[in-house]
């Protein structure tokens, strides 16, 4: 498998979670470098990193979703869910031996891109409308919105 490259279809116009996005796709192709370099270790040391970083991207896309009162933030959540375990699974399968590097990535990729392509297109509108209106909120009324106007304007 070659390594991935990040399309524009994939944006979901939320610049936060599309550098995230961005960063599990980098973390797949740094998965892929160290399969050919058959370190183990860094294989492991990649996994660990993939797993961690993808469950806490959750646990931020959640928390956004929630705060915009998203209606199918629970039924995401659980998406969210089921996929980490499958993940873990995977880790598991690694830490007791077997070579599953090449089946993650592909599972992963496809997943990741289907994910986002659907689910999360899927909240996108609703959480940029509440990300916006809480910007122009606390822009005018922050004590550094308000420095910056009176230095720059």
């Amino acid at each position: 498998m070659a390594l991935l490259i990040w399309q524009d279809d994939l944006n979901t116009g939320i610049e936060v979670i599309d550098h995230q996005h961005m960063r599990i796709v980098e973390m797949l192709n740094h998965l892929h470098v160290a399969q050919k370099s058959l370190e183990r270790m860094a294989v492991a040391e990649v996994i660990d990193e993939l797993v961690d970083y993808t469950m806490s991207h959750f646990a931020f896309e959640e928390e956004l979703m929630e705060e915009a009162g998203y209606p199918f933030c629970a039924a995401h959540k659980r998406v969210h869910e089921v996929f980490g375990k499958r993940v873990s699974e995977y880790r598991l399968r690694f830490q007791a031996g077997e070579d599953v590097t090449d089946e993650l990535r592909n599972m992963l990729s496809r997943w990741l891109f289907n994910h986002i392509r659907g689910d999360d297109k899927a909240y996108a509108e609703q959480v940029k409308r509440h990300l916006n209106q809480f910007a122009r909120e606390h822009e005018e009324g922050s004590w550094l919105g308000r420095t910056l106007k009176r230095l720059f304007n």
